[in-house]
C-alpha cells in the first residue's frame, strides 16, 4: 500500500502497468478506483499512477486542509517522488481542474494533458447538488438514497434500461471499503466553493479536451465557452462519467494524443 508522506498528509497512490508515466487525477468524491474502466486499456501503454486526492480513499487525514492548489502541489510532489521529470496527465471533473492548475504551475513537466468532462469554471448549481447529496446522506433516508440521486447526473440514461445494473452499481458503491464519508465530502466541497479558474483556460503545454455529449454536470456548451480554442472531442452517448460510459473512446483519444507528444 504505497504512501507518500508529504507536508500534512499521507498520500495513497496506486501504480499499474509499464511505459511512459501517466498521472490520473480523480474527480470530486472519487479516488483511484474511479479509473477502473480505463486501466485495462492503458496499462500496456503507460505506467498509470493514480493518487487518492485529499479527503478521499486511503489518503489521511481526511480533514487535512484542502484546495485545488494544495491538490496540485500533492500531485507534483508525487511525480517528483516517483522520479518522473515529465509525464502525461489525465484529469476527470475536479481532477481536470487540478490538471489545468498543474499546466499553469509546471508546464515544462507536462508532456500532454487530457481534460475529461471538466473546465476551469464553477457552476453554483453543482455546488448546490453536492450540498443536497450531503444532506441526504446525513438524513434518515435509506443508505442507498444519495447514490440513487447522484447516478442520473453521472451516466448515460440508457444505464436505466437495465434496473439490475443500476442496483448492482449502487450495491458496489455501498460495499466499497474506502468510500468518502459525508463529512469528508463537505470538507472537499470547500475546494470547489473557493475555486477561481479564470486564469487557467490557456495552458501552455499540449492539452486536449474530452467531453460527454450528455454531460449534465459540466455541459459541453459551458466547457466550449472557455476551452474551444483547444483540441476537443465530444463523445456521443457519454455523460459526466465519460470514462465509464465510453472507456474505449477515451483510451484511444488519450493514446493518440500522447503519441504526438512523446516524452
Amino acid at each position: 500500500m504505497p504512501k507518500l508522506e508529504h507536508d500534512d498528509i499521507a498520500l495513497h497512490y496506486e501504480v499499474t502497468g509499464s511505459g511512459p508515466p501517466l498521472l490520473m487525477l480523480a474527480g470530486f468524491m472519487s479516488d483511484h478506483a474511479s479509473w477502473t474502466p480505463l486501466i485495462p486499456l492503458l496499462q500496456d501503454h503507460f505506467t498509470c499512477i493514480q493518487p487518492d486526492n485529499r479527503t478521499t480513499g486511503r489518503t489521511t487525514p481526511w480533514d487535512a486542509p484542502v484546495s485545488i492548489n494544495l491538490m496540485c502541489k500533492d500531485a507534483v510532489a508525487l511525480m517528483t517522488h516517483l522520479g518522473h521529470d515529465r509525464f502525461h496527465t489525465i484529469g476527470h471533473s475536479m481532477g481536470g481542474i487540478i490538471a489545468l492548475h498543474m499546466a499553469q504551475k509546471v508546464p515544462e513537466r507536462m508532456a500532454s494533458t487530457h481534460i475529461a468532462a471538466s473546465a476551469p469554471i464553477r457552476l453554483p448549481r453543482n455546488t448546490a447538488l453536492f450540498a443536497n447529496l450531503i444532506a441526504i446522506r446525513r438524513s434518515d433516508a435509506a443508505p442507498d438514497t444519495w447514490l440513487r440521486a447522484l447516478f442520473p447526473w453521472l451516466f448515460n440514461p440508457r444505464v436505466y434500461q437495465d434496473p439490475a445494473a443500476v442496483d448492482q452499481a449502487v450495491a458496489d458503491g455501498l460495499a466499497y471499503p474506502h468510500v468518502q464519508s459525508a463529512d469528508a465530502m463537505e470538507h472537499q466541497l470547500t475546494a470547489l466553493r473557493g475555486f477561481d479558474g479564470t486564469d487557467l483556460a490557456s495552458p501552455s503545454c499540449p492539452t486536449q479536451v474530452l467531453l460527454g455529449a450528455l454531460d449534465l454536470i459540466v455541459p459541453p456548451d459551458h466547457v466550449l465557452a472557455v476551452l474551444s480554442h483547444l483540441p476537443h472531442h465530444i463523445l456521443e452517448g457519454a455523460g459526466h462519467s465519460i470514462h465509464w460510459d465510453a472507456p474505449g473512446q477515451v483510451a484511444d483519444l488519450l493514446r493518440a494524443y500522447a503519441a504526438k507528444h512523446p516524452i
